[in-house]
């Protein structure tokens, strides 16, 4: 089962990343200046997981690939690491839709 951990950045933000089972780390969030909007962003991930066409799929500069998740209103709720193939990152979206609803939170000292 999936898990999301909250930790507080070196300039005092807040960031979450969802792991997998296996712990890898699967989707990272950007920084947030409260842990109230941190756990927010957690939310909207859990919600907008399931829905696929909330997954964008890029291509980067050197050819790798990523994704972002985006909310209801556009903006971006987390990012992928770099895949090298597509097929990787399709299993990496597959794994967030399967990890983000029922993963639990923890914070992170």
């Amino acid at each position: 089962m999936g898990k999301f951990e909250v930790k507080t950045r070196k300039n005092g933000e807040f960031q979450f990343n969802l792991k997998a089972g296996n712990g890898q780390v699967i989707l990272s969030s950007e920084g947030y200046t409260t842990k109230a909007n941190c756990l927010n962003g957690i939310e909207s991930v859990k919600k907008n997981a399931q829905d696929d066409s909330k997954f964008d799929r890029k291509t980067s500069t050197n050819g790798k690939h990523y994704f972002n998740l985006k909310a209801t209103n556009g903006q971006i709720i987390g990012s992928s690491e770099m895949y090298e193939s597509a097929s990787g990152m399709e299993n990496g979206i597959e794994s967030v839709k399967k990890n983000a609803p029922d993963a639990t939170v923890e914070e992170i000292a």
